[in-house]
């Protein structure tokens, strides 16, 4: 499932917002096991077997009738009167114990949640559940308390269902969730954060869900922080198209980036295949302008029409077209003297970034890279501006631990920039290992 955030606005946030459908674990109740009758000759068998039940006198005379009734029925529905009755003859552990099933079955054949829940409450506190089964009834009482919009109580069951080991239906998920329904959803996300954390240290696969529904709280919540770290996080471990699209949309939407700042996310873009848009293709035209970037501009217009996402018979597309034709004769036989005045002791930072961009937009990033440690070196230089663009020039070249330690270096509102370039530059060193 793709998260649409659009990108038609380039100053502020979109109209559209992410919207996520994820299932909340508060499907079907996972079943409880046969109901053992606690008939007098059913306790002597057990005992003989080494099994013995302790059942008092007292309850089985208040049972014995109820299962029979159930039993002529073929449907526990019809016993709903006799719960109270059933509740006070309960003396034992053992009388809680089939007490909480039988009561399990009238509440769940009569759709009474209320009945459900107070059963397996009285399952789990008789203190006869079976090891093996306390994660599942764990589970099943947090979602019971979950539908009541009993959070805390839904917490506490299912921490204890993950303390026993129950995996099944996420119920780290349905805790999170229930932090997001009280509307704290910093407290949710902080748990969030610490299960992520916890299948990492594991060696465990990070559920997508779970990426995408922090995100959707963070971005819906306006969490920037939050926000920017999942999405990085989203597609650190699903690098798929739409994701990194969302990602390079959430930093756009979520700051007021000028035009050098849009253009590296836009170049991040291009080489994760997520420019999804004309709005995209006509950005990026736009922040790299064909005057500027015609090198550049030229490979955009001719990517974009080759997706059909820009119209050859734009106005706007025709004429940066031209402009990036005329303009690429001129920009590469200035070359040598734009380079030379990059060099010069006398030149400026600007001149070396520009002279390092010109490179760069001609695929030619090794030279790119000397001129921008060139405008490194000069006093006034924009440093996270000359970074980021040295650690693109290093990752075009392949060299992808060079260009990650580059990218750590940036600072200030390219931070952000500069860690999803990060995130990348990790992953296509993961890709040829």
């Amino acid at each position: 499932m793709s998260l649409i955030i659009g990108s038609s606005s380039r100053t502020g946030r979109s109209v559209s917002r992410i919207a996520l459908a994820i299932a909340l674990a508060t499907g079907a109740a996972v079943g409880v096991t046969a109901l053992e009758a606690p008939a007098y000759a059913q306790k002597k068998k057990k005992a003989e077997a080494g099994e013995a039940k302790n059942y008092s006198k007292g309850f089985i005379e208040a049972y014995q009738p109820i299962q029979q009734q159930i039993a002529a029925a073929g449907n526990a529905a019809g016993a709903a009167a006799s719960v109270p009755v059933l509740k006070a003859a309960a003396q034992t552990p053992d009388d809680r114990f089939a007490a909480g099933q039988i009561i399990y079955s009238i509440g769940r054949d009569s759709e009474n949640r209320a009945l459900q829940r107070e059963a397996v409450a009285m399952l789990i506190e008789s203190g006869q559940l079976p090891a093996a089964d306390a994660g599942r009834y764990n589970f099943l009482a947090g979602q019971l308390a979950y539908q009541d919009n009993d959070y805390p109580a839904a917490r506490s069951y299912m921490e204890q269902a993950i303390a026993a080991g129950w995996t099944e239906g996420n119920p780290q998920t349905l805790i999170a969730e229930s932090y997001f329904a009280e509307g704290n959803n910093q407290a949710g996300l902080q748990y969030l954060d610490r299960a992520i954390q916890a299948r990492v240290d594991a060696g465990q696969a990070i559920d997508e869900g779970w990426l995408k529904r922090g995100l959707s709280i963070a971005y819906n919540s306006d969490m920037a922080p939050e926000a920017e770290k999942y999405s990085r996080m989203l597609v650190q471990y699903y690098p798929s198209t739409d994701n990194w699209g969302d990602a390079v949309g959430i930093l756009r939407n979520n700051n007021a980036y000028g035009d050098e700042e849009l253009l590296d996310l836009l170049r991040l873009s291009q080489r994760t295949n997520s420019l999804r848009t004309s709005r995209d293709y006509m950005d990026y035209i736009e922040t790299a302008d064909p005057r500027r970037l015609p090198i550049e501009v030229g490979r955009v217009i001719a990517q974009g029409k080759s997706a059909g996402l820009l119209n050859a018979s734009d106005r706007y597309v025709t004429e940066a077209e031209t402009m990036s034709r005329s303009g690429t004769k001129l920009v590469r036989e200035d070359f040598a003297s734009l380079e030379a005045d990059a060099r010069s002791p006398s030149g400026s930072p600007q001149v070396a970034i520009a002279a390092g961009d010109a490179y760069l937009s001609d695929n030619q990033a090794a030279k790119a890279e000397e001129l921008y440690r060139i405008a490194l070196a000069k006093p006034g230089v924009d440093t996270a501006r000359a970074l980021t663009r040295l650690g693109i020039a290093q990752l075009d070249q392949g060299n992808k631990a060079e260009a990650n330690a580059t990218f750590a270096k940036v600072e200030g509102a390219r931070q952000a920039i500069a860690r999803l370039w990060s995130t990348y530059a990790m992953q296509e060193a993961t890709a040829v290992q």
